[in-house]
């Protein structure tokens, strides 16, 4: 018997930003760095992102107290400007992210495989949180 696999999880946000500025912020390792955990006592002190099909990224996520830390590793599929990314994560799960937009306001959509490991609504709080964190601070930059 095969094992179920589980549905996808979507989440979303608007950004009170241009689109070029949430594309830039989303994509640029050094915004990378600044939104890419979920909680106020992690951080990304690492990001490299080689925005392309068939190109890689690696955004580490780390407990600022130094107790845990990973790397959030994949290769990119998708790369469609202000519009589309998707990608294959280093397990295998595949992630689509939309980003529709204009001069003001940018909704973004992403949609993702979630692992086996954590409780659904676990993995879909975490990646809503850490979206959440992108909209703040795009917005506050």
């Amino acid at each position: 018997m095969a094992t179920e696999k589980l549905q996808p999880i979507t989440i979303e946000s608007t950004v009170n930003a241009p689109i070029e500025k949430v594309w830039e912020f989303w994509n640029n390792p050094e915004h990378i760095k600044n939104w890419a955990f979920a909680t106020p006592d992690w951080h990304a002190p690492h990001a490299e992102n080689d925005l392309q099909v068939d190109g890689k990224f690696t955004t580490t996520m780390a407990a600022k107290d130094g107790s845990m830390s990973f790397d959030f590793v994949g290769t990119y599929t998708t790369v469609e400007e202000n519009k589309l990314i998707e990608y294959v994560l280093e397990d295998g799960r595949n992630v689509k992210i939309i980003f529709d937009g204009d001069e003001q306001t940018t909704k973004i959509i992403e949609t993702f495989d979630p692992e086996t490991q954590n409780p659904v609504e676990m993995q879909k709080g975490g990646w809503q949180a850490i979206l959440d964190n992108f909209k703040n601070y795009t917005e506050a930059n």
